[in-house]
């Protein structure tokens, strides 16, 4: 073998790893010369690595100037990794904007170049906000549930002794409007704390099995007007999980649907479609996951108001008059506990909101 083709298996070797990740990865040498792609980049790219490799790193950017000095600059070590905005070239179509990370490696001269397509860095930071709301969230409701039950069962009790020292009917029918209302405030709180004080219970779980039972209960609950379109995976294998836990996430999800089609069902117009594939090499929860199940509810209806969809799965906001604005959120919580996300993309006509959950 020559020594040109030992040198491209040993760069195999040592970075076939990097064909696992779902960002773009690009190993360039002490010259500029792009010495690997991963196979992400070549996707994007849509051209054959071995088209990539040995060319100059320099070509594949608009920015070509600014990115040459930035490699002057990794190798001298003059920093330990730099970062930038720029804009990878395609062959006869658009250019690609990508966050850039660009890391020296030591003893070997290498600079390693990591690429991530800004919608794909948005949908991260976005990630880690919902998941930094959710824990910001919980440890909210949890203060205030526990703040809020200790005056009301005191409110409570007070209402029920005077009710025993009044004669009087009509002034008993003011304390028993205290005690009703203490009372629902009281089950809203429970509410509140419910998903935080339920155990996990995981079994192997079947994902059709549970859309089948959602299904079921929101057919008897909307029986005419309303289509709920199966659109499953079969393929898709059991996973480890809460049954009680899922089903709740998804009934609140399809119920909602649901009640947003109200004006598309009394004209027998409302339709849900129940959607689950397999993602592969997917980011979420600050991860790559190899695997992972993908479930959409969407539904045809009018679309989430745009003032409420930043705060969407916040407690208590909700788009509909009469809502407790507590079902997304629940949702997100039980999913959260399956290492999973919740994501939603919404128009006028079409919600989709996507079940992430990561397989093994």
């Amino acid at each position: 073998m020559s020594k040109k083709g030992l040198n491209l298996l040993n760069n195999d070797a040592r970075f076939i790893s990097y064909d696992l990740l779902a960002t773009l990865v690009l190993v360039a040498d002490q010259n500029g010369r792009v010495i690997y792609a991963n196979s992400a980049f070549e996707d994007v790219m849509e051209v054959p690595r071995r088209i990539i490799e040995g060319s100059s790193i320099l070509d594949l950017f608009v920015e070509k100037a600014f990115f040459e000095n930035a490699l002057r600059g990794a190798l001298k070590n003059e920093f330990a990794a730099f970062r930038f905005d720029a804009n990878v070239k395609r062959f006869a179509k658009d250019d690609v904007p990508v966050h850039v990370i660009l890391v020296p490696v030591d003893k070997t001269n290498e600079i390693l170049i990591e690429l991530l397509p800004l919608d794909k860095q948005n949908k991260i930071e976005k990630e880690e906000r919902i998941l930094d709301q959710a824990q910001a969230n919980k440890d909210l409701i949890r203060n205030l549930a526990h703040e809020i039950k200790n005056p009301l069962g005191g409110i409570r009790g007070a209402a029920q002794l005077l009710e025993m020292e009044i004669d009087s009917r009509e002034l008993n029918e003011y304390t028993q409007v205290i005690i009703r209302e203490a009372d629902r405030l009281q089950a809203l709180v429970d509410r509140l704390l419910a998903p935080h004080r339920k155990p996990h219970i995981a079994a192997p779980v079947n994902i059709h099995e549970i859309c089948e039972r959602v299904r079921s209960l929101i057919l008897a609950e909307f029986p005419k007007g309303l289509q709920v379109v199966r659109d499953y995976d079969t393929s898709i294998p059991e996973f480890m999980g809460d049954m009680e836990q899922l089903i709740q996430a998804v009934l609140n999800l399809v119920h909602n649907a649901a009640q947003a089609l109200h004006i598309q069902i009394a004209q027998g117009l409302g339709k849900i479609i129940l959607r689950s594939r397999i993602a592969r090499q997917v980011t979420f929860g600050k991860q790559v996951n190899r695997l992972a199940l993908e479930l959409h509810v969407i539904d045809n209806g009018p679309g989430i108001p745009e003032s409420i969809k930043d705060r969407l799965f916040y407690p208590l906001v909700s788009g509909r008059d009469g809502g407790s604005g507590l079902g997304l959120n629940l949702a997100q919580t039980f999913i959260q506990q399956h290492s999973g996300v919740i994501e939603c993309e919404s128009e006028p006509g079409k919600t989709d909101f996507m079940i992430l959950i990561p397989l093994p």
